[in-house]
């Protein structure tokens, strides 16, 4: 059984936001989905998969691993976007996605979405454009978290 695309569930995703209905169609042409158990590990910290995720239904966590030791750094909610590094650069998983809850979760590989630009570039510029937002909402949150942490070590005289 093959499950389809709701592009009206891509519309609202941080990735979709900027798409007209044809140009979520075009996109959805493109991408897969994945269906995930509690506690299914997406993909490994480290891993050289490039793959693009956009969360649809339920929750993943974000987790880094530290001296051995795993932590969640952030917990996703529908219609945000994990993976653009690997997707854009190539690079390996910086953490390791898992679901906390029953999740769906729209792929995309680079090499389908590059097939786009010669016949559908403007899909493809508003994707690259989606991408860089994320990034720099992503960049903007953390700033303000290191903001915060700097503000109370501060205020405890450095005891923490």
């Amino acid at each position: 059984m093959t499950i389809e695309i709701d592009c009206d569930l891509l519309a609202r995703s941080a990735l979709g936001q900027e798409l007209e209905r044809g140009e979520c169609e075009v996109l959805a042409t493109v991408m897969g989905v994945r269906k995930l158990k509690a506690g299914e590990v997406l993909v490994n910290e480290g891993d050289k998969d490039t793959t693009l995720f956009v969360l649809v239904d339920g929750q993943l966590s974000v987790v880094g691993t530290t001296n051995g030791k795993e932590s969640s750094i952030y917990k996703m909610k529908p219609g945000e976007v994990a993976g653009t590094r690997a997707f854009v650069d190539r690079a390996p998983r910086k953490a390791t996605l898992k679901a906390m809850s029953d999740a769906t979760v729209y792929t995309m590989e680079p090499g389908p979405f590059e097939s786009l630009l010669d016949a559908h570039p403007r899909v493809v510029y508003k994707v690259m454009r989606g991408l860089f937002c994320i990034t720099h909402t992503n960049l903007m949150r953390m700033n303000v978290e290191s903001k915060e942490l700097s503000d109370y070590i501060q205020r405890t005289g450095r005891r923490f």
